[in-house]
């Protein structure tokens, strides 16, 4: 599938929002810190009554497994609703501000055990051809923000609302049907939400002071603006952004998510075992960041949270990408998707998040956000790329 400017896709953004806000709580000047995201974080009121989990005490071990929806918008406004400037968008390789399609081209559930010091990361292809929820018929899951948002604009225009704040009203609308989507097609119930638009990664990839991946080859890549020499680097800002985003010269779609989830894994690690704590200027540089770049659900009381989790460590982050059976699916309207079975897809998802390995920390995590499926036939491995890195460079992606 051919990439033009308003296709060219963000990926692996948000995450970075998560585990920079979850791992602030670990001495009392990153407490201090942390606590300055209260009056400044964008919030949207997003989750559904019934699936909110009430903030435990702070410090306090998570009482109750939780599972978080982390988004990737490919939006060219920031979590105001305003335009990203010309040459914030140019700097990123980003077209116009008439690109982009307001796609959730990342995807990825984070599953938090009971104890908190665990997580596991699922991620989603955003081309997966799922029944959105609410009527919209059979598509690609990453257009289920899109279509909320543009139901949503006739009511809310008709309400006098415009600029800004239309933007806003539509993107709570967008966020609802993306997550309840989601919830359709994993089984799980979605108890928090984060969002990020391109901007916002990038410069939250700066706060950390660049985030180390490694590249089995060198690549060259007009559209995304990459252009990285083979093995280890150190990238933050556009060139980060350029990193995960990068779609042309990759294998398949599944290649990109490798390396959002390579490049998330790495970001853990920084954050986590780097100093970031005792660093006044980084951390203070961190939170800066979250309150200009991420959207979370009303009802997360993320200071609480982050104060649960302060015993994560940064090998305690592991990725899964849900299985699927063909990258090349045609469809009426939507070109090319992938093919995934959503009965396989919600037994891939109970058998991962109720594995031993997850709920050996803490409270057993069985049944707390899931919902029971019938077994189905064993998961064929998702098909991507085989290719070994070369001598000195394990670990490495394409």
């Amino acid at each position: 599938m051919l990439l033009t400017s308003r296709g060219r896709r963000i990926g692996g953004r948000v995450a970075l929002g998560l585990v920079s806000t979850a791992v602030l709580g670990v001495t009392g000047y990153a407490w201090a810190q942390l606590s300055r995201l209260d009056g400044a974080i964008v919030t949207a009121d997003v989750i559904a009554p019934s699936a909110q989990v009430p903030a435990g005490p702070a410090g306090e071990p998570l009482k109750v497994a939780q599972n978080i929806l982390l988004v990737g918008i490919d939006s060219r406004t920031d979590a105001n609703g305003n335009p990203l400037p010309q040459n914030v968008l140019d700097a990123l390789h980003a077209g116009s501000g008439d690109d982009g399609g307001d796609t959730t081209d990342t995807m990825i559930v984070v599953h938090i055990p009971a104890g908190g010091a665990a997580a596991t990361a699922i991620s989603i292809p955003r081309d997966s051809y799922v029944d959105l929820a609410g009527g919209f018929g059979k598509h690609k899951i990453n257009s289920a923000y899109s279509r909320g948002k543009n139901a949503a604009m006739n009511t809310l225009r008709a309400q006098g609302l415009t600029g800004p704040q239309l933007e806003v009203k539509a993107n709570e609308a967008a966020a609802k049907l993306a997550i309840q989507t989601i919830e359709q097609f994993t089984g799980l119930s979605i108890n928090h939400y984060a969002a990020v638009n391109l901007a916002g990664f990038s410069a939250l990839s700066e706060a950390v002071g660049g985030v180390e991946v490694c590249l089995k080859e060198p690549v060259q890549d007009k559209f995304s603006g990459a252009a990285f020499p083979a093995g280890k680097q150190l990238l933050s800002g556009p060139r980060a952004l350029a990193f995960v985003r990068q779609r042309h010269g990759l294998p398949s779609d599944l290649d990109r998510i490798a390396r959002q989830q390579a490049f998330l894994s790495s970001m853990a690690k920084t954050v986590l075992d780097a100093g970031t704590f005792t660093d006044p200027a980084r951390l203070s540089a961190l939170v800066g960041a979250i309150q200009g770049s991420v959207v979370l659900d009303r009802g997360w009381d993320v200071v609480s949270f982050a104060q649960q989790l302060r015993g994560m460590s940064s090998g305690a982050l592991k990725f899964q990408t849900i299985p699927v059976q063909s990258l090349a699916l045609p469809t009426p309207s939507d070109g090319l998707a992938v093919k995934v079975d959503p009965a396989e897809v919600k037994a891939f998802v109970q058998t991962t998040l109720t594995s031993t390995s997850v709920a050996a920390v803490g409270e057993p995590t069985s049944g707390i956000g899931i919902k029971p499926v019938a077994a189905t036939s064993s998961a064929a491995a998702p098909p991507s790329s085989t290719a070994s890195a070369p001598p000195g460079m394990a670990g490495c992606v394409d």
